[in-house]
């Protein structure tokens, strides 16, 4: 082991061992969530996109209930991830259900990020609330994941974005990377939880990358080819989008909040939280959402003390997604910089 990797895993088990058990939903917040995207069978609806559910809503349904302390919906929203999606040989979740298609899964590959974010929301849910059953069944998802999806290159550990559709062998630009996927709170606790320093490899290949992106003055791509320097990969709007735009809030949440590195973000936010072209620094399209607006508001607040507007305190559900990423900015703010709040 390097000094330079000793010492980032050092500082990240001191952060972990800092860090509170959870960032609580407020209840009430977490109520109008759940009545409006959780389904009485535990199915997480992504409403904005024909009402589809994927490993990624049923991780976040996950995470956000643990968060919130409900138990009941916890246990409701894995077995229907458990039945529905975690249902691939190598016992990862499919990415997507569709409730207009038969069979239902309409695509069996994997996403990384979801698989991430159930083994982390029942890693948490395990220790916390003394549940073997959920802790066991997080380090089995940790363990598959890490046989299909870290791949050891050039001296990095990469997070492939699925098993299949992202490699040198399966693109001529490969590897091929999702930033956003890199969801830095859950690398330690996984790393601890099946005993395995890849994890915490990975935290580092994610920071060195965005860091990376971040001395080329620009925002990272959803998208990008780790062939060679880092740049938007082929066959994807080469824009600082959708994807992207949590990247900023994983980065919060998981303590890492270096100036340096939110800068090209922070610039391209300037004019107002939008998606980005990456080439040009110009918005795609304007995002007036609150759960978008909160992210750039979170950035200023972290790093600058600004107090969040009062507008975006207060949650309302909107569409799936953004209503998700305003839930996991408001308990992280509330949580760790309550003075701009």
């Amino acid at each position: 082991m390097s000094r330079l990797f000793a010492t980032l895993v050092a500082a990240v088990m001191a952060l972990v061992s800092a860090l509170p058990a959870s960032a609580a939903v407020p209840t009430e917040a977490w109520n109008l969530y759940r009545q409006k995207f959780v389904m009485p069978d535990g199915r997480v609806v992504d409403d904005a996109n024909g009402n589809i559910s994927h490993s990624e809503s049923q991780g976040y349904g996950l995470l956000l209930a643990y968060l919130a302390g409900d138990r009941t919906t916890f246990a409701r929203i894995f077995a229907f991830t458990r039945t529905e999606l975690l249902i691939r040989d190598d016992g990862l979740a499919a990415w997507r259900w569709d409730p207009n298609a038969n069979p239902h899964v309409t695509d069996i590959n994997n996403a990384s990020d979801g698989d991430l974010l159930i083994a982390y929301a029942l890693a948490s849910a395990g220790s916390a609330w003394n549940m073997p059953a959920y802790t066991a069944a997080a380090r089995q998802i940790t363990r598959s994941l890490a046989k299909v999806a870290l791949l050891k290159r050039n001296g990095e550990t990469w997070l492939m974005p699925g098993a299949q559709g992202f490699s040198e062998a399966q693109r001529p630009d490969g590897p091929v990377v999702n930033p956003s996927y890199w969801i830095f709170e859950a690398f330690p606790v996984l790393s601890r939880l099946t005993e395995d320093g890849s994890w915490l490899a990975v935290q580092a290949s994610g920071l060195k990358l965005l860091d990376a992106v971040a001395k080329a003055k620009a925002p990272p791509a959803d998208w990008l080819s780790v062939k060679a320097q880092p740049k938007p990969a082929g066959g994807f709007p080469a824009q600082f989008g959708y994807n992207a735009i949590r990247i900023p809030l994983y980065l919060l949440r998981a303590g890492l909040a270096e100036p340096a590195r939110f800068a090209p973000m922070r610039a391209a936010w300037s004019a107002g939280t939008a998606t980005i072209d990456v080439g040009s620094g110009k918005p795609v399209e304007q995002l007036a959402d609150p759960g978008y607006r909160i992210l750039a508001a979170g950035i200023a607040c972290a790093l600058d003390g600004t107090a969040v507007p009062a507008e975006l305190r207060t949650f309302r559900p909107t569409a799936y997604y953004p209503s998700t990423l305003h839930l996991l900015a408001l308990s992280m703010l509330s949580e760790r910089y309550p003075r701009c709040m």
